[in-house]
């Protein structure tokens, strides 16, 4: 892996080219403040009077004002097309976490890129938020501090087995694949939810307005907790 563009001991905000709201980039910003764009990003990050540290992509999207805003300093071009700004992005950046806006919302087939994505970097600890949900794969274990009722889907990327604590719907004893069962419209019965998993591939959705409790439970220094039981 090539040296990182961007070195951060706090979480990052990721800007992509889809449409995000002021009020969303402020709550990112209060839990990840360093500022990045992946390409057409930084346009929207410009137009919501933000200016990014660093813009990086492919540059098939961003304007001519926006590079002439940034400046070459801040302009790190990866030609090659074989990954989305996405990838080239969260590649380029070493964090605790990062927080992406402006990847969801708009084109579905960029929506199922930026996931592809985040099943290929599944060490990361990378957050999607977009107009009505966040999204994450979960790490092994999760433990999720949430009002009762919330709602909580699951969908595999691949085949994955594990056990909850907490769910309406328990779902020790299934096995996940996108092909198969999948777990979706679940709902919290607990106010604290675990979670394990055997494997890697697990998305965890959320309404949107828990982006600062999916935060939480993804920062490193987040307290492990024994294996979730009882399915």
């Amino acid at each position: 892996m090539a040296q990182p563009i961007i070195t951060s001991d706090q979480g990052v905000t990721l800007a992509g080219g889809a449409p995000f709201g002021a009020a969303l980039l402020r709550a990112s910003l209060g839990l990840a403040p360093r500022l990045v764009a992946a390409d057409g990003g930084a346009d929207r990050l410009i137009a919501h009077g933000h200016m990014p540290e660093v813009a990086i992509g492919d540059f098939d999207s961003i304007s001519a004002a926006a590079r002439a805003a940034l400046g070459p300093e801040r302009l790190h071009h990866i030609a090659e097309q074989d990954t989305t700004d996405f990838d080239k992005a969260l590649r380029s950046v070493a964090a605790p976490f990062v927080v992406g806006l402006g990847f969801s919302g708009a084109r579905i087939d960029h929506w199922l890129a930026v996931l592809n994505a985040l099943g290929r970097h599944a060490g990361r600890r990378v957050l999607l938020a977009g107009p009505r949900d966040v999204t994450f794969l979960s790490p092994p274990d999760l433990a999720l501090r949430l009002p009762v009722g919330t709602r909580l889907s699951l969908f595999p990327l691949a085949e994955v087995r594990g056990e909850s604590a907490g769910l309406h719907w328990p779902i020790g004893g299934i096995a996940f694949h996108p092909r198969g069962l999948i777990g979706t419209s679940n709902r919290t019965s607990l106010p604290e939810v675990r979670l394990a998993f055997d494997a890697p591939g697990m998305l965890v959705i959320l309404p949107r307005a828990h982006l600062g409790a999916a935060v939480a439970a993804l920062r490193p220094e987040a307290p492990a907790l024994p294996a979730a039981r009882g399915g």
